[in-house]
């Protein structure tokens, strides 16, 4: 079969033929019909260190199960399901028993510690993968077991009332899911972009302010409105993680969500004077995924993609890297 492979730390990405994996007990193989690629996948690929090499990339898939592993009951061949970054956690530990299994110590994850799902064939665990809801495309399911799903959890961790000001720094494929799930919320939306396009595409969702960062200081023009009471940092670009934290208004919070290999400087004075708060969050629960796309079917969250093919996608990360991709890239399956 075809896959999307890092045949090392810091290798190119490249599309190469490989064996098509066997699912193990309580697994299942996925035959793919779509997966999104996401800006993880472009964090992973330039690691100088991978926890398994080689290594198939994608996280974010929707297939139909081809074969059922030993155990597995609840799934018929023919199913079709969502996988996300969270492959397995151990069901056990203190935070898997109160819902916070993507803390899980013990978890695995696709396109990471497991081979992913930018391939023809895919192997995911039976017990965190997600129904499909019939009339959902596969186009637009793939980007929500990812990118929405991220985006969902990101705004619940920020804990808003309707009303209150949410500033989203970066408007691509989570952004611009992040601001129909904050509007959807009653939440009032400012949007960060550095790209004429993407804020352009933000007006258009619904964001009740956009701001250039590159030409504005979204301090200062966030201070109009009394600050954001939450800033929410979809890209991993420090400029913009400084920027989201200076946007905060007393008893903020930041939510970190997109990976920067670089330290942010935490100015404690102002962190401890003003009350401001810090939150990581990494994509969300089975629960949490299995509500998404319930919003999905239901047409409250709309993915902007564009269908590629999986030969694509080392052409599609470069984009990414240079922070050209506006939406999502989706890889169509045969």
């Amino acid at each position: 079969m075809k896959a999307v492979m890092l045949r090392a730390p810091g290798a190119p990405v490249e599309v190469a033929e490989i064996p098509r994996p066997e699912p193990g007990p309580g697994e299942v193989l996925l035959r793919m019909e779509a997966c999104g690629v996401c800006h993880s996948d472009v964090f992973i690929s330039e690691r100088p260190k991978l926890p398994r090499a080689p290594l198939v990339l994608g996280h974010e898939g929707v297939g139909r199960i081809a074969r059922l592993g030993a155990g597995v009951s609840q799934w018929r061949a023919g199913d079709r399901v969502g996988m996300s970054f969270l492959y397995r956690a151990c069901g056990g530990c203190e935070f898997c028993a109160s819902g916070r299994e993507t803390c899980c110590p013990q978890q695995v994850q696709t396109g990471y510690t497991a081979d992913g799902a930018l391939a023809e064939y895919a192997v995911a665990d039976a017990g965190f993968i997600a129904r499909i809801p019939d009339g959902l495309d596969p186009l637009q399911a793939a980007p929500l077991c990812c990118a929405g799903l991220t985006a969902y959890k990101a705004l619940h961790t920020a804990g808003l009332k309707q009303g209150e000001w949410v500033a989203i720094f970066g408007a691509g494929g989570l952004g611009h899911l992040a601001i129909q799930q904050a509007r959807r919320m009653g939440l009032r939306v400012a949007v960060v972009d550095v790209a004429p396009e993407k804020l352009e595409q933000a007006r258009a969702l619904g964001a009740d302010m956009v701001i250039n960062g590159a030409v504005h200081k979204p301090r200062e023009v966030l201070g109009s409105v009394g600050g954001a009471a939450a800033a929410l940092t979809l890209t991993g670009a420090p400029a913009a993680i400084e920027q989201a934290y200076q946007a905060l208004k007393p008893n903020g919070i930041l939510v970190l969500v997109g990976l920067s290999p670089e330290p942010f400087p935490l100015p404690v004075v102002k962190t401890v004077l003003q009350g401001l708060r810090i939150a990581g969050t990494l994509v969300g629960t089975r629960d949490d995924l299995r509500e998404v796309l319930r919003l999905g079917a239901a047409g409250c969250l709309r993915a902007h993609t564009e269908a590629c093919r999986l030969e694509d996608v080392p052409e599609v990360i470069e984009r990414m890297k240079e922070g050209k991709q506006l939406g999502r890239a989706v890889v169509q399956f045969d």
